[in-house]
């Protein structure tokens, strides 16, 4: 009776072949499936005496044609480039948006232009409302796209997060599913069944988990895989464990397992990754450096600024901006020790006065410098809602003008001495103190006598006759814009007198940090704006240094700010560190572009591979489907002869 066992196991083999490949041509456009082969092995032979005869054929099992190591490289190259393309596509968004590289006349840097070019050609009409009007117009629409693009950048950061935490809940949704396909592969296996096809679909799953994040699988017994997720085991046999998005301590974005805030902040791989690495790094490495371009365009402004004034002349009153703490030691690092010169006219009696008050950070605060400020004649001070107002007293206006006094500060001519004018405009950056030392003994305009000019480190910086040849109110260039004239009288050698010169009337720049008589506010590029007080009168915009106040220095110093290094932009002008900004993104572009490429190309190769290994080839299955069904045709013609065969010899007997 072999006979027909062998005929049946025949039959049944060549069935159960023609079902694998029947179900591999059925899912041949199926995604993530794996081509199928039946195994078949001889079954265990019968002994007859001395020999050993075949009876039929056994079904060992449905193996899944697959290449491991194969898959996982499919696995990280994918994941690389789900990475690079969401990298890439924020990159280009950003571009966009800079506006640089489409347009000439449009974009930041053009608008930082225009408003340094208004600047330079206000100086040429310092007094002239138009002009004015136009560089507080440009320096407006600077600020606007300073803003623009400073909200554009945080908005989309808090995407990129909202973007990261939905991409979790995607992670977690597939690898619960994941976990729970573990568990029926187990289940079935373990039982002895093979689960292919629930494989696959698991696969398939690990497969669209690898391009939200890295992964690294562990295959376990049973056709268990384990599942590490960016680091974080996120699969454990049946067990899933949840992970989620939120902000470390340096306010960085990363990921971690549900509930611990350890978070992981450096990523590779997947759209996570590149969320991450877009959130944490690129767009926050250029939201930092558009706020410090802001900074440093708003405080080397301000403190040229502040020591000016406009055509309106100087002021009987001023008010700061509202700081978030009164003390000096919790501002912006800018504000350090120094000094503030305040200078007061009478109106009535024309006389000027210079007043200093000394900044010490650790110490002082808005109180405090209010009082100091309230001490001197003519003014008053007060601090409300953490906002410094100064204020005039009647028949009394004020600046922080560096224009020299009209008399010297200190003298020790006597007798009858000749009256000394001191004028012009200072134009070194550095303040000092010159003094003049009579040589000789006479009479101005007569005879040998000479003054020696030397600055505060005892170098001589001018020698200036004032004897014979010289004419009584004459004036002397000094250097540095300041001249001298003398009146009739006499001098004795030895006499000095002394001339106080400042670049600078503000050295702890306190006044821009705390918003007196500034031009722009701000503390970066979302909030960077032209101050209200010059927007609503244009003649405020300090151009002028001198003490008749009609001259242009302080507009050719603000506009000479344009191709001026600035240590806060690592040394590069504004121009400078905003086109490398600029070029910078470009180039991030350029790499992601090559890089991009680069994978594709890697991802196309290995899935030709994954094709040729896994793939069902439906002119293979055909030769295959013809093998069996000639099979099963043979196995029954056997089936048949032996029945004929029996009959026979039934017959014969």
């Amino acid at each position: 009776m072999s006979n027909y066992s062998i005929g049946i196991s025949g039959l049944n083999a060549a069935e159960r072949a023609l079902d694998v490949i029947g179900n591999n041509i059925a899912n041949a456009a199926t995604e993530g499936y794996h081509r199928q082969r039946i195994e078949l092995s001889p079954d265990i032979p019968s002994r007859e005496g001395a020999f050993l005869f075949g009876t039929g054929v056994d079904i060992d099992g449905v193996r899944r044609i697959i290449d491991n190591l194969l898959e996982k490289e499919i696995l990280r190259q994918g994941s690389l480039s789900e990475q690079v393309d969401r990298e890439l596509a924020t990159l280009r968004t950003i571009e966009s948006a800079l506006g640089e590289l489409s347009s000439e006349e449009g974009g930041l840097n053009a608008a930082i232009d225009k408003f340094f070019n208004s600047l330079q050609d206000l100086s040429a009409h310092p007094g002239d409302a138009v002009w004015q009007n136009q560089a507080v117009s440009d320096a407006s629409a600077m600020t606007s796209q300073f803003r623009t693009m400073g909200s554009f950048l945080s908005t989309l950061e808090d995407q990129l997060r909202l973007e990261t935490v939905n991409t979790v809940e995607s992670v977690n949704a597939l690898t619960a599913q994941i976990a729970e396909l573990n568990g029926r592969i187990q289940q079935t296996e373990v039982g002895g069944g093979q689960a292919n096809n629930l494989r696959d679909q698991r696969d398939k799953l690990i497969s669209d988990l690898a391009e939200l994040a890295s992964i690294e699988t562990q295959s376990r017994p049973y056709g268990v895989v384990d599942v590490v997720c960016a680091g974080i085991p996120v699969v454990m046999g049946t067990t899933n464990l949840g992970i989620e998005a939120g902000l470390d301590s340096s306010g960085e974005l990363g990921i971690s397992v549900a509930g611990a805030s350890n978070y992981t902040t450096r990523i590779s791989g997947g759209q996570i990754g590149g969320l991450l690495s877009l959130r944490n790094e690129h767009v926050s490495d250029l939201q930092a450096d558009l706020d410090s371009l802001a900074t440093a365009i708003i405080q080397e402004i301000n403190k040229l600024h502040v020591q000016g004034v406009g055509s309106a002349g100087s002021f009987t009153g001023l008010t700061g901006r509202r700081m978030e703490s009164e003390d000096l030691s919790d501002m912006v690092s800018s504000v350090v020790d120094g000094t503030i010169y305040i200078r007061v006219t009478n109106s009535n009696s024309g006389a000027v006065t210079r007043s200093a008050i000394t900044i010490d950070r650790s110490a002082d605060s808005l109180t405090s410098i209010a009082s100091d400020i309230s001490a001197i004649t003519g003014l008053s001070a007060s601090v409300a809602s953490s906002r410094l107002s100064i204020s005039a007293d009647s028949g009394y206006t004020f600046d922080f003008l560096p224009s020299v006094l009209s008399s010297p500060t200190a003298s020790t001519l006597t007798g009858s001495a000749p009256a000394v004018s001191v004028s012009g405009i200072y134009t070194g950056t550095s303040n000092d103190t010159f003094t003049f030392t009579v040589s000789g003994t006479g009479s101005v305009g007569n005879g040998t006598l000479q003054l020696v000019a030397t600055d505060s480190g005892g170098s001589t910086v001018a020698t200036l006759n004032v004897g014979s040849g010289y004419a009584a109110g004459d004036k002397l260039e000094v250097g540095n814009g300041i001249r001298i004239a003398l009146g009739t009288g006499d001098m004795n050698a030895g006499e000095t007198f002394s001339v106080d010169a400042f670049g600078n009337t503000d050295t702890s720049r306190v006044l821009a940090a705390i918003g007196i008589n500034t031009f722009l506010s701000g503390s970066g590029a979302v909030d960077m704006a032209v101050c209200s007080d010059i927007s609503a009168s244009p003649g405020r915009l300090a151009v002028a240094l001198g003490a008749e106040m009609e001259d242009n220095r302080n507009a050719i110093r603000m506009a000479g700010v344009k191709d001026q290094a600035v240590s806060d932009l690592t040394s590069l002008t504004c121009g400078e560190f905003y086109r490398k900004v600029v070029t910078g993104i470009g180039q991030k572009i350029s790499m992601r572009e090559i890089s991009q490429d680069n994978v594709k190309q890697m991802v196309q190769n290995l899935a030709g591979r994954q094709s040729e290994a896994s793939g069902v080839d439906i002119n293979e299955e055909a030769a295959e489907l013809l093998v069996y069904e000639q099979m099963f045709q043979a196995m029954a013609k056997y089936m048949n002869t032996v029945q004929v065969s029996m009959t026979s010899l039934m017959d014969l007997l």
